[in-house]
């Protein structure tokens, strides 16, 4: 099923729209070029020969000490039983002023909203064009992202011993 994808999603963006694809069994996984992301979501969730209508989670990567990060998406398409993930890596020089950036999905699916929060409230990943990208489970001054592998836990917190 991966092999019917891959092409018709080449087909229909490109040889570039595609880094790579892994046929991972049940779950298949599409590493997908960021330039490409909403469009290619879109059609996913559109195309009713795959119909990709659930977007069930987004996570993040943090490969430290390398600089650079991934955003993984997992789809599922309930009406044909379909699996699958997209991948998107990306280059950070990890600043504290420059957050690695990708367009939001969440004009696609709905449900993008809160994990693309929890993404950037956890990993310091910015999602261009999100309707509310805030944080979404620590304080809202809260310094870093306490997901990445090279944040250091704060002494306190408002005078409150953390460590």
């Amino acid at each position: 099923m991966i092999e019917k994808i891959v092409e018709d999603i080449k087909n229909t963006f490109g040889e570039d729209c595609l880094v790579r694809y892994e046929d991972a069994g049940l779950q298949p996984v599409l590493s997908v070029n960021p330039s490409y992301l909403v469009q290619l979501c879109a059609w996913l969730r559109d195309n009713p020969y795959y119909h990709f209508d659930f977007l069930s989670n987004i996570t993040a990567v943090d490969y430290y000490p390398e600089p650079r990060f991934a955003v993984v998406y997992n789809l599922a398409s309930l009406p044909f039983q379909y699996q699958l993930t997209l991948r998107v890596e990306l280059d950070n020089d990890r600043s504290s002023d420059h957050l690695p950036e990708l367009p939001s999905v969440s004009s696609v699916w709905r449900t993008a909203d809160w994990h693309e929060r929890e993404a950037f409230d956890l990993m310091g990943v910015f999602f261009n064009d999100h309707p509310d990208l805030r944080r979404i489970l620590m304080p809202d001054d809260w310094q870093g992202f306490p997901l990445r592998k090279d944040y250091e836990d704060p002494e306190e917190y408002h005078g409150i011993p953390i460590k």
